[in-house]
């Protein structure tokens, strides 16, 4: 790689691009005998979600960087144990609050102390604790072993889905207290275990102060994204900005200003004009800018939940591209469908796809394609993303620009075989 010259203070918005691709797997060679684990240590937090369309968003993660890695290796990569220096199973992975609920790397728990904190020391639930339900729970936990919600005596008072027990209650509020962990997800329920068990001794500890929590966890989340605004780095682990302002300037982080992420205006029109927009302050991780960003790029479906795209307007900000998930969009109200997939091409978003699946089909409801010469980046998204999950098949339905579905259509075919 060639070396930039430093100090380097401003970017342009097309280095800023290329750092922040590198910086999440998608630009240059990855290591990719680390795997599933080197992707979840890299980008530190890992979005899950409930919605399964080709695939649960946590598995859609590693597959964007890693190509058709399978899917129960995702899993067991995410959950397995392996025996640590005391003989004892030690998790690779635990699940808590960070952007969302998130896969986090388990050397990562020291650094939420300061939330596990503010959870133990938070006034008001909306949920009630029945009394001695809570120690009830951790007594259960702590002679059966790993257990879900079920398990521990139920989930749900009734049949609606907010209606907690008195059990679902005590053992979340446990593991917002760092007392339990979620250990694995068990046809998706979590399965919650003594963190004094499940946590690596060296790591079982609330020794950080609040300061040094945040300024690591500020100093990840810069190394994650390559460059960012401050609202940008405050979002990653949904840190308030005064956080971050609090701790940014002793991160190792490094102020940079980026020519073009100014505003006014986002989206397609405003992205014609991104040559007039004034340069916005930034910070940006000083490994990265001490190289310019080279290799092959990949080219994929994305998760809406992938930390590349999962901020709205860092995402209009950086490719241009405006893009929302309307899954709890009403049906007639929807513009690109329940998952609309951004497809990623040349460090670009060119394009969205809404796919499901009917047998051994990938179905692609609803394309868009950013102009004829996206059409076989988006083929090749389509057939790559059918392979994955055992398909033989890709069917196109619905083009936004008609005149390109037959192109589409036919470069699918040619890579089908």
């Amino acid at each position: 790689m060639t070396s930039l010259p430093r100090p380097l203070t401003e970017l342009s918005a097309d280095e800023a691009r290329r750092i922040v691709l590198r910086a999440q797997g998608f630009l240059g060679a990855q290591d990719r005998r680390a795997g599933v684990r080197g992707v979840l240590r890299h980008l530190g937090a890992v979005q899950l979600d409930t919605i399964s369309v080709l695939a649960r968003s946590h598995e859609l993660v590693p597959y964007a960087r890693l190509g058709a890695v399978g899917r129960k290796t995702v899993e067991q990569a995410y959950w397995s144990s392996s025996p640590s220096a005391g003989g004892a199973a030690a998790p690779h992975a635990f699940e808590y609050w960070s952007h969302a609920a998130c896969i986090l790397p388990v050397e990562e728990w020291p650094h939420f102390a300061f939330r596990r904190r503010a959870y133990r020391a938070r006034p008001h639930w909306n949920h009630e604790l029945p009394d001695g339900t809570y120690d009830q729970v951790v007594k259960q936990l702590r002679a059966e072993g790993p257990l879900t919600a079920t398990d521990l005596g139920g989930a749900k008072k009734t049949s609606e889905w907010w209606d907690w027990s008195g059990t679902k209650v005590a053992v979340e509020r446990a593991l917002m207290y760092g007392e339990v962990v979620c250990v694995e997800r068990r046809g998706w329920k979590r399965v919650y275990d003594l963190a004094e068990r499940a946590i690596p001794a060296s790591l079982l500890h609330d020794d950080l102060d609040d300061a040094e929590c945040l300024r690591r966890l500020v100093r990840l989340a810069g190394q994650a994204l390559g460059v960012g605004t401050r609202a940008d780095i405050a979002d990653y682990h949904r840190l308030r900005g005064d956080q971050v302002d609090a701790v940014i300037a002793d991160s190792g982080l490094v102020p940079v200003t980026v020519r073009g992420w100014g505003r006014p205006g986002t989206g397609k029109a405003a992205g014609r004009r991104l040559g007039a927009r004034p340069a916005a302050d930034a910070w940006a991780d000083p490994v990265a800018l001490a190289t310019v960003p080279r290799g092959r790029h990949r080219t994929t479906l994305l998760s809406p939940f992938d930390s590349l795209v999962w901020e709205r307007a860092r995402t209009e900000r950086i490719f241009d591209f405006t893009h929302r998930l309307e899954a709890y969009t009403p049906k007639p109200k929807r513009v690109h469908g329940y998952f609309a997939m951004p497809v990623l091409a040349g460090g670009r978003l060119v394009g969205r796809v809404d796919p499901a699946r009917e047998g051994g089909t990938l179905v692609a409801k609803q394309v868009t394609v950013d102009g004829v010469r996206a059409v076989p980046a988006v083929a090749q998204a389509l057939v790559e993303a059918a392979s994955w999950v055992d398909c033989a098949d890709v069917r196109v339905e619905r083009v936004d620009a008609p005149q390109l579905r037959e192109a589409l259509v036919t470069e699918i075919s040619r890579l089908l075989g």
